[in-house]
């Protein structure tokens, strides 16, 4: 079984990266507090964040495709104003991953540290060191993984990551899952009236629907040497990996659903659900789970650290360079701030949060530029976009542009 798995994965290829740049720990908590507090009722939300990330990944690639260029090198080119535009959204998402790479070592490394204590109560005299040894230490090995690796070693790393993901919070839905009537909530479009539920809806497409995975795709189309003799290919990667996306996010919030939310009890991070899953499904069962949480945050820290030199050596030539000086600089750098968290002792979760919400920011600029770029018939000649295409694209601005006045609200009001 593994073995089909990881055969699949395998073959899903770039799409393997917008799963490590989706689900994070971040992904996780956003999941877990929400089956805990409101049941399945924001399942309709991940849907939506899924199927127009679907629409968005699919975009990008046949541009990327089809006119031989990449995105941000595209907007400079093809957009009015693109060089600031192209600017903008550089630092918008290099802020948000930024922030989710400081959080979700945190989580990691305190995850690492609860699973220990377990097994040596004495490791709970020295949390402090043996967090921060440890955030040090998985920084330390991606950082030679990318100062060595090419993007065929990154996409093999993460497909280990995201395979023992995908089977851990997989078998906890066997365990432990809702009832279907539970679930049929989650079809009806509503939003719980308190604070958190507006919160969790920015949170949602702000992790699922990230601006980093489209930006970055035809990156990753090019790092893999696909062409535009792979456009099928290219739409078939992108609706297995949104889809591969909903089924590990919507397991998450079933399991946290029938574990918690029907007994009253409500969370608020990653290490509570653990806890709390013992009493219900056994040992086994929270050891699973930690597993698939581990897994996920491993996975993300791959794509978060090389998202910011990618952008800006797409900004300045267009092309995917892992090996030059500037990216070796710029992710050392990354690595350095990703340890403040650990450093200072904050809390990772409110940080891994707000990384989410800052993330919804910058999504309707990076949609009206492949709205812009997919339809220019002198770019995409007959593979322009069509009918169907268009609808997906509007409909994903739109729902962008709500959730974006959402997240001022949640932020500001």
């Amino acid at each position: 079984m593994i073995k089909t798995l990881k055969k699949i994965l395998t073959a899903i290829g770039p799409g393997i990266m917008a799963i490590g740049f989706t689900i994070g720990t971040g992904s996780v908590t956003s999941m877990i507090v929400a089956g805990s507090r409101f049941g399945m009722q924001l399942l309709w939300v991940l849907i939506l964040s899924c199927l127009f990330s679907w629409v968005l990944m699919n975009a990008y690639g046949r541009f990327s495709l089809v006119s031989n260029q990449t995105a941000l090198s595209g907007i400079r080119k093809n957009i009015k104003y693109g060089n600031w535009i192209a600017i903008f959204i550089i630092v918008g998402i290099s802020f948000g991953q930024i922030n989710s790479l400081i959080g979700i070592l945190g989580i990691v490394s305190n995850s690492i540290f609860e699973l220990s204590s377990l097994y040596v109560p004495e490791l709970s005299r020295s949390s402090y060191s043996f967090i921060l040894s440890t955030s040090i230490l998985i920084l330390l090995i991606f950082y030679y993984l990318l100062w060595k690796g090419s993007y065929t070693l990154f996409e093999k790393v993460l497909v280990v990551f995201v395979v023992l993901m995908g089977l851990s919070f997989l078998g906890s839905l066997f365990v432990l899952h809702p009832s279907l009537s539970e679930v049929s909530r989650g079809f009806i479009l509503t939003i719980p009236q308190v604070n958190e539920g507006n919160t969790l809806v920015v949170a949602f497409v702000g992790t699922t629907m990230a601006a980093a995975t489209f930006i970055s795709r035809p990156l990753f189309l090019k790092g893999k040497g696909w062409n535009s003799s792979n456009l099928k290919e290219q739409e078939n990667d992108a609706m297995w990996s949104a889809l591969l996306i909903l089924i590990i996010s919507s397991s998450i919030m079933a399991v946290a659903t029938a574990a918690l939310y029907s007994q009253g009890k409500v969370v608020e991070k990653v290490l509570d659900m653990i806890y709390t899953l013992e009493p219900i499904a056994g040992r086994m069962a929270v050891i699973i789970f930690f597993l698939g949480t581990l897994s996920a945050g491993l996975s993300s820290i791959f794509p978060i650290l090389m998202i910011t030199p990618l952008m800006i050596s797409d900004f300045q030539n267009g092309e995917m360079d892992t090996n030059s000086k500037q990216f070796k600089i710029i992710t050392g750098i990354i690595c350095v701030i990703g340890l403040y968290a650990p450093l200072v002792g904050a809390n990772p979760i409110k940080i891994q949060i707000l990384s989410q919400v800052f993330n919804v920011f910058v999504l309707p600029l990076v949609i009206l530029a492949i709205i812009i770029m997919v339809n220019k018939k002198s770019i995409m000649g007959e593979n322009k976009a069509g009918l169907l295409l268009n609808i997906g694209l509007f409909a994903a601005g739109f729902f962008s542009i709500l959730i974006t006045i959402n997240g001022l609200k949640v932020l500001f009001f």
